[in-house]
């Protein structure tokens, strides 16, 4: 019978040289914290992982199961995941001694070896370790007997992975039971003693703030970790792109362009002297951020009626992304009532940026001409996309045009219109034509 860190090892180890991603899902960690966690996870230690809000730290953790034996044997009717060979509490050696070869067993799916837990500051105990049940009690059984005890979420994680989420959030009296089963592999419950041969991989998350500041791991149990592995938010933008593309749930069609800005805007608050980096600035800022978008342009369509090729959003709904995201992030005390203003500035420099980077190369200046020779351009909540296009169907406009859309994919009329508005906005914030914004309506031109 393998231990649960002989079975991750060895699955690990199979999977690295078949060549399979041992954590799916997880992007921008392929060259920084998974080899660091897989090297943990070869020598057996228990992992905690550091890092800010929304890193994708409990992801990983969720990812851990796929690392374990698809099944695995266990006393059928055992209150434990107790292996048929190595029942570990006194009523299933009981059993297994009078049953012998006829103790009944079944299987337990991988996914029911994985128990997550967050800690907060109630948590007790007996959440984690176990409490004397009072019904069994009831049924005449001694205060002392063993088989009185209800366990808690520690020993149930026999022969499996233990996950705590924020674990500094746990009381310092409670992460010292914590240390008690982890280390000592007994449980003490009601002054008396069970030892109990607890075969469990633990891992934890902590943000680094609460790690020093609000809560903290105490010395030995922080001691008892094998590892600690730094998670980080995507480096580069493609990262970026790729887990809003994975995670978001669009309800309508949002342009690459728009994706992009979105995920050039969260880079921007998250290096921002305004904006308190000790907190962090969540992946899921940028993938509410295009959610958000998309469903303006799904709020529009209703409002207006679009008929199917008319439904998308375009950069007026930009917009609608700052009072979203307001709450999700911290600013520094001296940036009172400046948040806003704050983030609207970010949100036009990532816009001008994603619009230089998809546009470099484009001639723009027919556009700029035709601007200027007195077309006017009206966008907004309450523009439909056929709208836009109107004061654009000239054939100088067209032409102008059609490198834009050649260069975007731009093929039907929601993405043309997105796609001319894109580049419009990418003009104004060039300061190479006019732009005026009022109740809810934006007029390039004029």
């Amino acid at each position: 019978m393998r231990s649960v860190r002989t079975e991750i090892r060895e699955n690990l180890l199979a999977a690295l040289r078949a060549g399979t991603a041992p954590a799916p899902g997880i992007l921008g960690f392929d060259d920084t914290v998974l080899p660091r966690l897989e090297r943990a996870l070869l020598a057996g230690h228990d992992v905690v992982l550091l890092g800010e809000r929304g890193q994708g730290k409990s992801r990983l953790l969720r990812a851990l199961p796929t690392l374990l034996d698809e099944w695995t044997p266990v006393i059928a009717g055992a209150e434990l995941a107790e292996h048929p060979f190595a029942p570990i509490t006194p009523e299933q050696r009981r059993r297994a001694a009078e049953l012998g070869d006829e103790l009944p067993v079944t299987w337990l799916g991988r996914d029911e070896r994985f128990v997550e837990k967050l800690a907060t500051p109630d948590t007790s105990v007996g959440d984690l370790v176990g409490d004397v049940d009072p019904v069994r009690v009831a049924e005449g059984r001694r205060l002392g007997d063993p088989e009185t005890i209800h366990y808690g979420m520690i020993p149930r994680a026999h022969r499996g992975i233990l996950a705590i989420n924020e674990l500094p959030d746990l009381a310092e009296r409670i992460q010292v039971a914590l240390l008690n089963v982890m280390e000592e592999s007994d449980v003490q419950i009601r002054g008396y003693t069970l030892r109990l041969p607890l075969d469990v991989v633990l891992v934890a998350t902590a943000n680094p703030e609460d790690y020093t500041n609000r809560g903290r791991i105490i010395t030995p149990l922080k001691d008892r970790f094998g590892a600690e592995v730094r998670t980080h938010y995507p480096l580069d933008l493609a990262d970026e792109v790729a887990v809003i593309d994975q995670e978001a749930e669009l309800l309508a069609p949002v342009p690459a362009t728009l994706i992009e800005a979105i995920a050039r805007f969260t880079r921007l608050v998250r290096g921002s002297e305004s904006v308190d980096q000790a907190s962090g600035v969540s992946a899921r800022f940028a993938v509410s951020g295009a959610e958000t978008v998309a469903a303006a342009a799904l709020r529009r369509a209703a409002v207006l009626g679009e008929p199917e090729d008319e439904i998308g959003a375009r950069p007026c709904d930009l917009a609608a992304v700052v009072p979203v995201l307001r709450g999700k992030v911290e600013f520094e005390p001296g940036e009172e009532g400046r948040e806003s203003a704050v983030l609207e500035h970010l949100l036009r420099r990532a816009t001008a940026e994603a619009a230089r980077a998809a546009l470099a190369g484009v001639d723009l200046g027919p556009l700029v001409e035709v601007i200027d020779a007195g077309a006017q351009v009206v966008t907004g909540d309450r523009v439909r996309a056929g709208e836009v296009l109107e004061p654009l169907s000239t054939p100088d406009a067209e032409e102008a045009l059609a490198p834009v859309y050649e260069r975007l994919g731009a093929e039907d009329v929601a993405a043309r219109a997105a796609a001319a508005e894109f580049a419009l906005e990418g003009l104004f914030l060039a300061r190479r034509i006019s732009k005026e914004t009022e109740d809810g309506q934006t007029v390039y031109g004029g």
